[in-house]
């Protein structure tokens, strides 16, 4: 685990980055967040689940057992909860995404509902997780619903997994990708800049919550070319394209995978990391 500082220039930052540095427009983000639904099927085949070491970590101040993952998609972070025994109700608004949550975890209470209106009681939950999906909620409204469905002392936290380019040939692989493709929070640098802050209350922002505490752990993912290419089409970068320039990114990052020596030859680990964001309710 990388624990991660959280001092003045940090601080500093935040507020940099809500200040409008990297952040959608509204409408953008409502295009963004919505795109998902049409690529429910390759989001759940394609996209990773979550180191259990971070959602161990997300957990751990909560007051209790009960857990909400919110903004769920097809089930990514609900199946990991799953395997850590936890009791856990999954949200999410996207009925092709809610659908394959469904499919994939059919034991699972899983609700139709967003962020900004939770279908839960007051205090229901000793924790809100939300893995690759806070960035697209609306705080103004999501962050009252969020603290209201909490008990007291209860925990929100974040998860992203972004790619660790540490790795020269993931530094790489970003580069030709392009950022319309792999966002801000694909990579672990930027994400502390723009994600740190920005989707969490913290004191002296929203008095609901104390001040964030950040964390990375290390989450190597088995994939082949096809495979990371197929990840790259769930991205909503690319979804939100018009469909004859998808291809153009696509094949960009095929020939690069077909050129290092790290991926050309079958199954390979692709270096990520789980990068976790928590505060806990006031």
């Amino acid at each position: 685990m990388t624990r991660i500082d959280n001092g003045p220039e940090r601080d500093r930052r935040q507020e940099d980055s809500r200040s409008g540095g990297q952040r959608l427009p509204n409408d953008e983000r409502r295009l963004h967040s919505s795109s998902f639904g049409a690529a429910a099927g390759a989001y759940a085949e394609h996209r990773p689940d979550y180191a259990q070491a971070a959602v161990r970590w997300a957990l751990e101040p909560a007051p209790g057992p009960r857990v909400l993952d919110l903004g769920a998609g097809t089930g990514k972070l609900t199946g990991t909860l799953l395997a850590m025994g936890v009791d856990v109700v999954a949200v999410e608004p996207d009925p092709a995404m809610l659908a394959e949550l469904r499919r994939g975890n059919p034991a699972v209470r899983a609700l139709a509902g967003s962020a900004e209106t939770i279908p839960l009681p007051d205090g229901s939950v000793d924790a809100v997780v939300s893995g690759n999906a806070m960035h697209w909620f609306d705080m103004d409204l999501a962050g009252p619903e969020i603290a209201r469905v909490l008990a007291p002392s209860g925990v929100l936290a974040g998860l992203w997994n972004v790619f660790d380019d540490g790795a020269d040939w993931v530094a790489g692989f970003a580069a030709v990708t392009g950022s319309a493709a792999i966002g801000p929070r694909d990579v672990p640098a930027s994400w502390r800049v723009e994600a740190a802050g920005m989707h969490l209350p913290r004191k002296g922002g929203d008095a609901r919550f104390d001040s964030p505490e950040q964390a990375e752990f290390p989450h190597g993912q088995g994939r082949t070319a096809d495979s990371l290419v197929a990840t790259l089409g769930t991205k909503a970068g690319v979804l939100v394209m018009p469909e004859r320039q998808r291809d153009a990114p696509l094949s960009r990052t095929r020939a690069y995978l077909e050129s290092r020596p790290e991926t050309a030859d079958g199954a390979f680990t692709l270096p990520m990391l789980t990068s976790v964001l928590r505060v806990r309710r006031s």
